[in-house]
């Protein structure tokens, strides 16, 4: 019975299958027997309709848009914007690179290297490389190079002077860079190279520095500072005619090595830290205490004055007092380091006698003195307490002592005698550089020129002024200054192989006058002045013996061997 009803069922089923050409969903029957296992959460089992005609519809216009729209991007890019494009295109082939010009070599006056370049194999530019001999670095400087971007990109293509030579002639050690086009394929492979602009390389230059005598000069202050105790020290030799530099020292210094490589961050550190200041260029910016070194301009203010003949003899019996008009009990004091006796111009300078400059600076009984006003005018004839040329030099004015200096300083408007004393004899408020200081005794041993000096070998250099002095007035202190070597407070600079005049200073420091710059200035041959040098060993004890002549005699001994022409 079975049989016949599917039997019945299949033929119906043949019926519509004739009727209709394709079988309909609901016309198939299932019973628990023959029922898939689908899991129909998978949408196993389910049945899907056909995708409409509507949809396919949408589905050929849309894909038809597409088609159009980027046929339409196609043609922009080749035609309207094509040449940008193209352009874009074939600068990505073609690299433009910057060929770095080699920047001037700096020598001394005879000739040797100081600063060079050299060529690195992993470098597109020339590394700078200064000279291994100590006592340059202030005076050559240091360079940053040019730098790249993460990118490797050049945003900086120069080479900067930072300090010193380096960067007062930056624009004559510049050269100017060069242009080469490199050409590289789909890989980045060159094809092909051409320089379409040639660099040009920047002018050398010639200093007027004596690479030995400067060498010498610095580690003869850093010696004797490193031995005795003093914070620091400088010097500097000029040519007394020309203006040129021999020599300029600084200790402590830094390395220029160190600074333009900029890979050893420890030493750059320990710079910066150094409580010494090595970065701090004494020779122009460094201010100190002159003490005795200013009574040879003082002397010539006096003289030009009228104030004192060479002759006229003071009686200096170790200090002068001055009567206080508020307590007579307790009248001012002024000293010295012991009693001179009678001494006239020459003496007194040669002995470094206080009482003498007390009386012709600021006046003592029957003794008229120059007054605080003259003593300023004649010191800043001579260049102290005044702005510097522009130059190479250019650095600290430096004080001299005067009643607006002390109003403005210390709210005191009474400028007391004691006051010009003490700026009689390069104390009180009185600060200068040692570039002042030689520029100054040039100035006495040539007669009245003060002079521009200059760091290149052979200037056009004239005269910053002239000063009109006697002659004769010059040559008094010259011979005091001379007798200062024979038989004075300089007599360590009294040696045989060239005659030397000098005057010492020795400048007592703070409350307690437990620390004293030492100074030395001078000039020789003393017949035939061509040199003049000025020596300052910075912040000693008070009880150390040795100083500024120390070094200038050290350093004569040593020129005497190795550089006798400077000598003649």
């Amino acid at each position: 019975m079975l049989n016949r009803k599917i039997k019945k069922i299949f033929n119906g089923y043949g019926r519509l299958a004739d009727r209709r050409s394709e079988i309909e969903p609901d016309e198939i029957f299932l019973d628990s027997s023959n029922l898939p296992k689908f899991d129909t959460h998978q949408f196993e089992g389910r049945l899907v309709s056909p995708i409409s005609k509507r949809n396919i519809a949408l589905l050929t216009v849309f894909f038809g848009l597409a088609f159009v729209a980027l046929v339409v991007k196609v043609g922009n890019l080749q035609i309207a914007e094509g040449e940008k494009y193209s352009n874009r295109s074939e600068n990505n082939r073609l690299r433009h690179i910057t060929v770095f010009a080699p920047r001037g070599v700096i020598y001394d006056r005879n000739g040797k290297e100081l600063a060079w370049n050299i060529f690195g194999e992993d470098k597109e530019f020339a590394l700078r490389k200064y000279t291994t001999l100590s006592g340059f670095s202030h005076i050559l400087g240091y360079v940053k190079y040019p730098a790249k971007d993460s990118s490797g990109f050049y945003y900086n293509e120069d080479y900067i002077g930072k300090t010193g030579v380096e960067n007062f002639f930056n624009g004559e050690l510049s050269g100017e860079n060069g242009l080469k086009i490199t050409e590289t394929n789909a890989l980045g492979k060159v094809q092909s190279e051409s320089v379409i602009r040639l660099p040009k390389e920047g002018g050398n230059l010639t200093l007027s520095i004596d690479a030995a005598v400067q060498n010498k000069f610095y580690e003869s202050i850093a010696g004797l500072a490193q031995r005795a105790g003093f914070s620091g020290g400088a010097g500097a030799i000029m040519d007394a005619r020309s203006g040129e530099i021999l020599a300029m020292a600084n200790y402590p210094e830094y390395s220029s090595q160190i600074m333009s490589d900029g890979r050893d961050g420890g030493a750059i550190r320990a710079y910066l830290e150094n409580k010494n200041k090595p970065f701090l260029n004494r020779v122009i910016d460094g201010l100190y205490t002159p003490g005795s070194i200013v009574k040879p301009f003082v002397a010539l203010g006096a003289l030009t004055e009228k104030i004192i003949s060479p002759s006229d003899t003071i009686f200096s019996g170790g200090s002068i007092t001055v009567p206080n008009i508020y307590d007579p009990a307790k009248p001012s004091v002024f000293t010295e380091m012991r009693a001179h006796g009678y001494v006239d111009m020459r003496k007194a300078l040669a002995e470094s006698s206080n009482v003498y400059f007390y009386e012709v600076g600021g006046g003592y009984e029957n003794q008229k003195g120059l007054g605080i006003y003259n003593i300023e005018k004649y010191m800043r004839m001579f260049g102290f307490g005044s702005d510097f040329p522009a130059g190479f030099f250019s650095g600290k004015s430096g004080i001299v002592p005067n009643p607006e200096w002390k109003k403005e300083n210390f709210g005191d408007s009474q400028w007391r005698i004691g006051d010009t004393y003490n700026t009689s004899i390069g104390q009180y408020g009185f600060q200068i550089t040692p570039m002042q200081a030689v520029r100054a005794v040039s100035m006495i041993a040539n007669g009245g020129e003060l002079l521009n000096p200059s760091i290149i070998s052979n200037p056009s250099n004239p005269a910053a002024k002239i000063i009109n002095m006697s002659e004769d007035d010059f040559q008094v202190v010259r011979e005091g200054m001379r007798g200062a070597v024979l038989y004075g407070t300089a007599t360590g600079l009294n040696i045989p192989q060239v005659e030397i005049a000098a005057k010492t200073g020795t400048a007592q420091l703070g409350s307690f006058k437990k620390f004293v710059n030492s100074w030395v200035i001078g000039f020789f041959p003393y017949e035939n002045p061509k040199y003049a040098f000025a020596v300052l060993m910075e912040r000693g004890s008070s009880v150390n013996l040795i100083g500024g002549v120390y070094v200038m005699r050290e350093l004569i001994d040593w020129m005497s061997i190795n550089a006798p022409e400077y000598l003649r």
